[in-house]
């Protein structure tokens, strides 16, 4: 099968074909979606989990070719899609079967690509670990990332408002369409201020780490719950206990890839929460994937590139002819 080595110079090599495990399933490829994580991995910076491939790729949607003979719930044709913990930058990938959801009927097979990633991280993150309720007040940063986009609209179908910071008017003026009622220019405006004239946050999700700590600290409404799920701002800085003590707040970490197959935290409980959770949302439109742009297999960097430049709004794909 044809697949993308995750070396500095992304090039096409041919590898095996995949055989599934007792309790996996083979998937052959329609499409990968492009995360930073790939960029990261890219440059040695984040190594794949031990026992995965070196293949770049965290989600796929495509066809199950191969079934392992413990697993039941799938059948070869069946169209689905997946959270990987690599792999999925080639024709064929091998994926635990609970880590697996259908495509969703109004959603096309390329675009069931986009939705992995995405809708466990909001799941498990923003209402597993956010709690997130009806009325309550959700701050996504990076609202025009795959992430955000998606954000925006599960917390809106859910009833909550939905507060974004992105970096210029078209980015914002998407996650308005999307369903955001607070929209910040973080290159002029100061999120804090703004946030807590409209009452605080109750939950804030948050991909910039250190750089934003103190502030996404001080925009929290009492018994506000802060999720940070990157570092881009980096990976050390001070934390007041005063001021979360004051407000009786919570500071949370988590990550994705790192999770066991199964288990208590385990990406079959992220998986089966996101079906339970965010399917339904999309089988009535009230969620969708948002696609900036989709790139041939073999113009994976490209695809790097673009996601790399800051200017997509939501995901990048990656397809398979």
């Amino acid at each position: 099968m044809r697949a993308i080595a995750g070396s500095d110079q992304l090039s096409v090599v041919t590898l095996p074909d995949p055989e599934p495990g007792s309790d996996e399933v083979v998937i052959d490829v329609a499409a990968a979606g492009v995360n930073r994580a790939d960029l990261l991995q890219r440059k040695g910076l984040y190594p794949p989990p031990p026992g995965a491939v070196d293949t770049l790729g965290l989600e796929v949607s495509g066809r199950v070719s191969a079934v392992g003979d413990h697993v039941s719930a799938w059948h070869v044709g069946d169209e689905v899609c997946a959270l990987l913990a690599g792999g999925g930058y080639a024709e064929k990938v091998a994926v635990p079967a609970v880590q697996v959801l259908p495509k969703p009927a109004a959603v096309d097979l390329v675009s069931a690509a986009a939705l992995p990633e995405v809708a466990c991280t909001v799941a498990s993150n923003v209402f597993d670990v956010g709690h997130l309720q009806p009325g309550e007040l959700l701050l996504v940063h990076g609202g025009s990332s795959g992430i955000g986009t998606h954000a925006i609209q599960l917390a809106h179908a859910v009833g909550a408002r939905v507060a974004v910071t992105a970096r210029n008017s078209t980015k914002l003026e998407r996650c308005r369409e999307l369903g955001a009622d607070i929209l910040i220019d973080y290159t002029s405006d100061d999120f804090v201020e703004v946030i807590r004239e409209s009452g605080g946050a109750d939950v804030v999700l948050d991909i910039m780490g250190a750089k934003y700590l103190e502030q996404n600290v001080k925009a929290l409404n009492t018994g506000g719950r802060l999720v940070i799920i990157g570092m881009q701002g980096g990976v050390k800085a001070e934390l007041s206990i005063g001021a979360l003590m004051t407000k009786r707040a919570s500071v949370f970490g988590t990550t994705l890839r790192a999770r066991p197959v199964t288990g208590t935290g385990s990406k079959a409980e992220v998986v089966e929460t996101t079906r339970r959770l965010t399917w339904p949302r999309i089988d009535a439109g009230e969620v969708s994937p948002v696609i900036d742009s989709t790139f041939p297999l073999a113009e994976a960097g490209a695809a790097h590139e673009r996601l790399d430049s800051g200017d997509a709004i939501g995901k990048v794909l990656l397809t398979l002819d």
